[in-house]
C-alpha cells in the first residue's frame, strides 16, 4: 500500500483527462505536497519520502509550464518526462546510497534489521530495478510521443506496466529474499 501512497500524484496525473494536463499537473502537485505534509507529520523521515518530494518538484514545473503554455509541446512528451523524472530521482537515490525503497521498506519493517547488508542489499536491487523500469518506460514513451500516440492506449499500457512490473517484482523479490533467510 505504501507504494500506491507513495506514486499517488503520478497515478493522478496519468488517470486525468490529458486535454485538461495542466490541471492534472496542479492536482498531482496538491496531492504530493499533501502527502509530504501528511507524512511529515506522522512522524515519517525525509528519506522515506524521496519519490515524494521529488514529485512535488517535478509537477511544480510541470504546472508552472503548463499553465503558462497549454499548448507547450512538452504536454507531448510529459508522461516520457514523469517516467524520465522518476529515473533520475531513483537512480540519484542509488549513487547517494539512500536507494528510495529504503525508507519505505523501513516502515514496515523492525528497526534491529535496518542496518543489516541483506536488508540494505535487497532495497538497492529493488530500487535498480525500479529505476530501470522508469528509464525503459519513459523512452518507450518518448517513442510513442514521437510518434504522435502520446495520449493513446499503447501509451496508457505501457505507463501501467512501468508501474506494475516493477511492483510485481518488488513483492516477489522481497518474498523470496525472506523465505530464503526463513522468515515466511
Amino acid at each position: 500500500m505504501s507504494y500506491v501512497r507513495t506514486f499517488l500524484p503520478w497515478i493522478v496525473f496519468a488517470v486525468l483527462p490529458s486535454g485538461q494536463w495542466q490541471w492534472a499537473a496542479l492536482a498531482a502537485l496538491v496531492v504530493a505536497v499533501g502527502l509530504v505534509v501528511q507524512q511529515r507529520t506522522a512522524g515519517v523521515g525525509f528519506d522515506a519520502l524521496i519519490i515524494e518530494l521529488g514529485s512535488a518538484a517535478f509537477f511544480a514545473v510541470l504546472a508552472a509550464i503548463a499553465f503558462a503554455d497549454p499548448d507547450s509541446g512538452v504536454h507531448e512528451y510529459s508522461a516520457a518526462l514523469s517516467s524520465a523524472v522518476l529515473a533520475l530521482v531513483a537512480g540519484v537515490s542509488l549513487l547517494i546510497g539512500k536507494p528510495f525503497t529504503l525508507g519505505i521498506a523501513k516502515r514496515s519493517t523492525p528497526r534491529e534489521v535496518w542496518g543489516l547488508k541483506p536488508f540494505v542489499r535487497t532495497n538497492v536491487v529493488i530500487t535498480a530495478v525500479w529505476t530501470a523500469a522508469f528509464a525503459v518506460t519513459a523512452a518507450a514513451l518518448a517513442v510513442i510521443a514521437r510518434a504522435g500516440n502520446a495520449h493513446s492506449t499503447p501509451a496508457a499500457i505501457v505507463q501501467v506496466a512501468g508501474f506494475a512490473l516493477p511492483m510485481l517484482f518488488t513483492v516477489r523479490y522481497v518474498a523470496a529474499v525472506q523465505a530464503k533467510a526463513g522468515l515466511r
